[in-house]
């Protein structure tokens, strides 16, 4: 399993939601730039960083600028996710060198968007992201319900070719309350690689998920308050 730090970008800022509700922001300049924070988690081993653009997301503005001086400046890939919501703004993600790109809301209100993205970008360089609350997918920054359970969301991703499945639990997302387990596990069977995001707090929570078999664990709050040592992460992800 690998660990995955996550930088989610805000007015050109390092910032955490709490189930992604902007109202509720924690901004952590005291890290240092982006840039800054993308080098470390680099040089402490980390094999792919996680940034989400939420100006993109919440549609007003992005940080595109920062995302491509990150992505020159590290020598692991970079996946970016936020605000895609066309084949355009994939591409031009791509071409300014993401390494993978994370496709939400289109990949259920527009399918045929999503197969064109795959065909056009490599199914190797495509994540879907399955955000979920209870179990039941939904779209939209979290306001719309889709009506399709985990499973089923899952299953027809994986008839479509996805290998990647990035599976945040909303309800968990920056809270520190632990990993959904139970969701996961309703998926962990189906051939595609899954990416586990919100709650983790400790290394027990690492190896917890490491031990369920998913692919890898994106973290963010727990490393950025000191709660989560990411070199010990990384060393009990591997078991």
């Amino acid at each position: 399993m690998i660990v995955i730090p996550s930088i989610d970008l805000m007015g050109g800022k390092i910032v955490r939601l709490l189930r992604g509700d902007p109202k509720h922001a924690r901004f952590y300049e005291h890290l240092g730039d982006p840039l800054t924070v993308a080098k470390m988690w680099e040089s402490m081993g980390a094999q792919l960083i996680h940034v989400v653009d939420l100006d993109a997301a919440l549609g007003r503005g992005d940080n595109l600028e920062i995302i491509g001086d990150i992505i020159r400046a590290l020598k692991v890939p970079v996946q970016v996710g936020g605000g895609i919501r066309d084949v355009s703004r994939a591409l031009k993600l791509v071409n300014i060198g993401a390494g993978r790109i994370i496709v939400g809301s289109m990949a259920f209100k527009s399918p045929e968007k999503l197969k064109l993205i795959l065909e056009e970008v490599g199914y190797d360089r495509v994540v879907v992201a399955l955000d979920h609350l209870g179990g039941r997918v939904v779209v939209d920054g979290w306001r719309e319900q889709t009506g399709a359970s985990l499973r089923e969301a899952a299953e027809d991703s994986v008839k479509m070719g996805v290998k990647y499945l990035l599976v945040t639990s909303i309800q968990r997302d920056g809270s520190l309350t632990g990993p959904d387990v139970e969701n996961l596990s309703k998926i962990i069977d189906l051939d595609v690689n899954i990416i586990a995001s919100g709650g983790v707090r400790d290394i027990d929570d690492i190896t917890l998920l490491r031990d369920l078999g998913v692919y890898g664990v994106v973290v963010g709050r727990a490393l950025y308050e000191g709660r989560l040592n990411f070199r010990q992460a990384l060393k009990a992800a591997l078991g």
